[in-house]
Order: C-alpha cells, then sequence, then structure tokens
C-alpha cells in the first residue's frame, strides 16, 4: 500500500514539473483589419439590377469634413441655383434645402470625387458660380394665352376646353423660375404677385428660365449618342439619374503606397450625367425592370380613363374615357418620353410642388423645367431601368 502511494506521488510530481517547463500559450491575437477598398466605373461589369447606390462608390467613407451644416439664406439659394444649372435637380428652388437638395449635393459629390455627404465642396464651388441668387425679371407679354383663370378642375369640364393653362400669372412665372407660388409671394409680397400682368416687374431665382412660348410640340427623333445612355428611375430615393452607358465597371482601388489602411479619395463617378426628383408611381402600379424609350412628344394630349387609373385596366365604356388638351397644367405636363412598356412614361406635372411627396397613378412624374431636358440628354433607344 505504502509502495502505491509512493508511485501516484511519484507520478503527480512528475506532471507538475512537465506542466512548469512548457511555454505559456501565446495571448490572443486580433485579425488585421480588412483592407480599404473603393470602386470607380471603368472595368468589371455587373448585372443591369445592380443598384449603383449599393456600390461603395456611391457612398464613399466620410472624410473629417463630411459632416456640414445646410446652407441658408442668400447661400442656400447660390446652391439650388447652381445645382440646377447643372442637371443636378434640386426641386423646387425655395431658399429651404431639403431632401431633394440633399440628393442633388450627394450626385454632385460623386461624379466629382468628394465625400458623398459633404456640403464644403460644392458650396464654395456654388459661390464662385453663383454670383447673385436672385434677379428681376419682366412678366412677358404671353399671359393672355397661357394664362386661364377660369380653368376648371373637373375632368369633363377640361376636356372641352381649348388648352390646359397656368390658373395665374403668379403660377406662370414660379414655374418659369422654378420655384413655386409661396417663394414668389415670401420675395415679392401678395400685393405685387397678385397682381402681376405684361411688364410687371418680379424678383425671382437666377435661374435659366423655362421658356413654355418656346416649346413648339414637336416630336424628338432619335440620337444615337444619347440613344446609348442609360436611365436609372429610384422608387425608393425618388430620383432619376442618367449614366452615359449602363453603370457597370468596377475597379479596385490600389492599395494606399505607404501601406497604411487609409482608404483613398473617393473616385469620381464620370459616368452619372444628370439627377432629377420624380414621383413614381403607385406601389401596386410600378413595372420594375428594363424598358426602353419609344418616344419624346412635347405638348402631349392625354385621354382620361378613371377605371385605368384606379384598377389598371382600360374602361370599356367609352363614354367614361375623355381625350385632354395639353398644357402646363395637364396632368402629364408639357412633355411624355414613352416606354416600351404600353402605357407607362416619363413625364411632367401640373403640380411641381408635390414631386415626391405624391404617388403618380403609374407613371414617372418629374417637374415641367425638368422634364422638358429630358430629349437634350436622353432619346429614342435609351434604356430604362426602373428599380
Amino acid at each position: 500500500m505504502k509502495s502505491k502511494s509512493l508511485l501516484i506521488a511519484a507520478t503527480l510530481l512528475t506532471t507538475i514539473r512537465l506542466i512548469a517547463q512548457e511555454p505559456p500559450p501565446p495571448p490572443p491575437t486580433t485579425p488585421p483589419p480588412p483592407k480599404a477598398i473603393l470602386v470607380r466605373p471603368g472595368a468589371m461589369k455587373v448585372e443591369p439590377m445592380l443598384d449603383p447606390e449599393s456600390i461603395p462608390l456611391a457612398k464613399p467613407l466620410e472624410s473629417d469634413a463630411a459632416v456640414q451644416g445646410k446652407p441658408s439664406g442668400d447661400d442656400a439659394v447660390k446652391l439650388q441655383v447652381f445645382l440646377d444649372q447643372l442637371n443636378f435637380g434640386p426641386g423646387v428652388i425655395d431658399g429651404k434645402p431639403g431632401l431633394f437638395t440633399e440628393h442633388a449635393v450627394n450626385a454632385w459629390n460623386e461624379v466629382n470625387g468628394h465625400p458623398i455627404d459633404d456640403w464644403s465642396a460644392v458650396m464654395d464651388t456654388a459661390r464662385k458660380g453663383v454670383s447673385e441668387p436672385f434677379t428681376t425679371v419682366i412678366v412677358p407679354d404671353i399671359l393672355v394665352k397661357w394664362v386661364n383663370p377660369k380653368l376648371p378642375n373637373d375632368r369633363i369640364l377640361q376636356s372641352k376646353t381649348k388648352r390646359l393653362s397656368y390658373r395665374s400669372a403668379g403660377e406662370l412665372m414660379a414655374e418659369r423660375y422654378h420655384t413655386d407660388l409661396e417663394y414668389l409671394l415670401e420675395l415679392n409680397g401678395s400685393k405685387k404677385v397678385y397682381n402681376l400682368k405684361a411688364g410687371s416687374e418680379l424678383k425671382v431665382p437666377n435661374v435659366t428660365p423655362f421658356l413654355i412660348e418656346k416649346i413648339a410640340g414637336i416630336q424628338h427623333k432619335n440620337n444615337e449618342a444619347t440613344a446609348q445612355r442609360h436611365v436609372v428611375v429610384d422608387t425608393k430615393r425618388n430620383q432619376l439619374r442618367i449614366f452615359e452607358a449602363t453603370p457597370v465597371a468596377l475597379v479596385i482601388e490600389e492599395e494606399p503606397a505607404d501601406g497604411s489602411d487609409t482608404p483613398a479619395k473617393p473616385a469620381a463617378n464620370r459616368s452619372l450625367i444628370a439627377t432629377f426628383p420624380i414621383t413614381p408611381g403607385q406601389q401596386r402600379f410600378i413595372h420594375y425592370g428594363m424598358w426602353e424609350v419609344r418616344n419624346c412628344v412635347e405638348f402631349p394630349s392625354w385621354r382620361y380613363d378613371k377605371s385605368l387609373l384606379e384598377t389598371g385596366k382600360r374602361s370599356t365604356d367609352p363614354s367614361k374615357v375623355y381625350d385632354l388638351p395639353s398644357g402646363p397644367n395637364s396632368p402629364v405636363g408639357i412633355m411624355w418620353c414613352g416606354l416600351s412598356k404600353s402605357g407607362i412614361g416619363l413625364h411632367g406635372t401640373a403640380d411641381p410642388e408635390t414631386i415626391g411627396r405624391a404617388q403618380s397613378a403609374g407613371c414617372i412624374r418629374l417637374s415641367n423645367w425638368d422634364v422638358i431636358r429630358l430629349p437634350t440628354l436622353i432619346s429614342p433607344g435609351t434604356s430604362v431601368e426602373i428599380r
């Protein structure tokens, strides 16, 4: 028994010595962080349905200066005018930068290689590019033709009128200078705005005017260069984005030469050439997928079919369908760019202040001052992706 106890003690002593001789396990190590990569348009194809917004290029890492306060006062108007003139639509120019102005700033930053949420670079450039936020203009002698204070609201009665004109000179001048009646009242006062006539002076945003009297009512022809472009209708952001070509291409940015993990400066996305605020159709009527522009027509007439608007099915009763004349207060505005999906198109609106805030029946609605630019940017043959 004694010898057995001695054997056990000897075994334990040997084990303790062996353990004492083993080196301690190394401390746990933290795996190195993944190396940052950036992407820019150029080489690797992606599937057409990949959202450009999901590509890291569209949301580059922020710098220390990335989060800036929105401008106010004259600076806010300068910024909106600057973006508008470059086809990065900020929505209604009203000196109150909202979500659409923010989206326009994001787009400008994306194109110019700045952190996506940075307001400083675009604001500095806007101050240099727009010397005066406002200008004084003369009300043109077109009111007799383009203003009808008695324009009815009823669709049946509208179908019997010659033209769906503006209802006031104030409405005409607001749309002419990419703003709304409320802002004209703020700038000029109600006494002046409600008593406008040809020859009256008016303070307005210093933007290139939308000249309705210059619209000829033509159907635009195919243009080989613009037909190669690609339109993305983003129904989540309420934004239409136009690219030089289908947004493909991912190029992996090389590692920094110093071996650090600091990401490189955001790469400029030069393929994006324009963005505009939109109102998409009701969810049940949105036709997602790839389509093609078939035509772009100025001053389109419009067939009012209540059944089609409410159910998506055309009425079988001709007495319940009415042809409405063209005009700025047409439900489809002053331009229709029809798609290869029957009955669906990119078009204008009678209510620019509701863009992004009220749903369309099934089409893609833009302000009249934005939609009139489409034939200079796209043409029949241009691909349109609704997502």
